[in-house]
């Protein structure tokens, strides 16, 4: 069955001519998840492996089910060599993404293509034991509704916001109250193996691999949602730091001020310049006599949300335009210091506030310029994304994919 020699392979312990053949196999894998397509020759070139050993291991891993023979190749003149490839049904991966007011769910295959999807289930994050149930309760639901063998899931990756360590699955910031690690609990309720994810992280690979990335190697992520997130890209590879906890770009303490952040600290980038104080912003001047279509359409103004300020902007509510300019201003104060440490290629700006398009990026764009130095700005390119988080969960799907097939030596 491929999806046990997959995690046969992912946690090889063997040792000898064994260990060395399922090796070249790992890495054969590896090479056609980045390429797509190979030959026999290609293939030994790449690895200085003679040509029958690499077609013994192909042909094994054609009998696994893992790759495929996809033809022979149309540009080359005279006898023309058979590509081969991932066989993209062999195994999936699911990546759920736990928003505070709802969770998306998506799955892919081996050859990274969308198989299915479930968007926005309305769902109320809670550091509790039900808000943790829930979460399991909707993972089953949608897996229960999939025409896969549960085997050929390889893996589920769950986001969440706040400190993950991704590589010992303990959650610092929500549902910490059990001793072992959390992904040990999503793992028991589920039956497969699951790790999880910074929601920022996730939401920045998928990102990163949408197409919105060329030729940068060096690229910066900000999610701007309730919170401030920072997803960072270096030499091509997404940077985790020492316990996976790097990007807390939203608790740089860039204000002079007493208003006390989540994290328990005062001055916080957050504290002026996050989705979380927008809503408060709106939330004190409509209460304050303020006037905004906002007042017409909700009853109780704590129901109010960031899209609907959004919405509202978008609808030359003046109120609305004039607190996401200025969440625009003070959030290019902190990106203008990061310009200033990373001298980054390509600065993508995400997330819910992103949706307000230039209302948030120009104020955003002029406040770089004037507290960046110049010559280090203007080798920055900075993009607008409108995907939303769209992307969180395709994003924990990649990145399962590509650390089970990634070389190691």
């Amino acid at each position: 069955m491929s999806s046990n020699f997959l995690t046969d392979l992912h946690n090889a312990n063997i040792s000898g001519v064994a260990y060395k053949n399922i090796r070249l196999k790992k890495k054969i894998l590896a090479y056609f998840a980045v390429h797509e397509l190979g030959t026999i020759a290609e293939l030994s070139k790449e690895f200085n492996v003679s040509i029958p050993k690499i077609n013994e291991s192909i042909n094994e891993l054609i009998e696994e089910s893992l790759v495929k023979d996809y033809g022979k190749q149309t540009s080359n003149v005279g006898r023309k060599p058979n590509n081969y490839g991932l066989e993209a049904n062999s195994a999936f991966f699911i990546g759920a993404q736990v928003s505070h007011d709802y969770i998306s769910i998506a799955m892919i295959n081996m050859k990274k293509e969308l198989v299915a999807s479930k968007d926005e289930i309305p769902f109320q994050l809670e550091n509790s034991e039900q808000s943790l149930h829930d979460i399991c309760k909707e993972i089953k639901d949608f897996i229960s509704k999939l025409h896969i063998k549960r085997e050929k899931i390889l893996g589920i990756g769950i986001n969440l916001s706040g400190r993950i360590n991704y590589r010992t699955g303990y959650s610092y910031s929500y549902f910490n109250f059990y001793e072992d690690p959390l992904s040990n609990f999503f793992e028991q309720e589920l039956g497969i193996h699951t790790f999880l994810e910074n929601d920022t992280k996730a939401l920045s690979y998928g990102e990163f691999s949408s197409g919105i990335v060329t030729n940068e190697k060096d690229a910066l992520f900000i999610n701007v949602d309730n919170g401030i997130g920072l997803g960072i890209m270096i030499n091509g590879q997404l940077y985790y730091g020492k316990s996976g906890f790097s990007g807390e770009f939203g608790h740089i303490p860039i204000f002079d001020n007493d208003i006390i952040c989540k994290c328990g600290k005062k001055g916080c980038l957050e504290t002026e310049a996050s989705g979380h104080a927008l809503r408060k912003r709106i939330i004190e001047a409509i209460e304050t006599g303020a006037t905004s279509i906002l007042t017409k359409k909700f009853s109780t103004i704590e129901d109010i949300r960031l899209n609907d300020i959004i919405h509202a902007a978008k609808r030359d509510d003046t109120l609305c335009i004039e607190a996401i300019n200025e969440i625009g201003e003070k959030l290019g104060r902190g990106l203008a210091a990061l310009i200033n440490i990373f001298n980054p290629e390509l600065i993508i700006i995400g997330g819910v506030l992103a949706k307000s398009e230039e209302y948030l990026s120009l104020p955003l764009k002029n406040s770089i310029n004037k507290y960046s130095l110049s010559i280090v700005n203007k080798d920055t390119k900075i993009v607008i994304s409108t995907h939303g988080e769209k992307y969180a969960p395709i994003g924990a799907c990649l990145l399962l994919r590509d650390r089970l097939l990634a070389i190691t030596e």
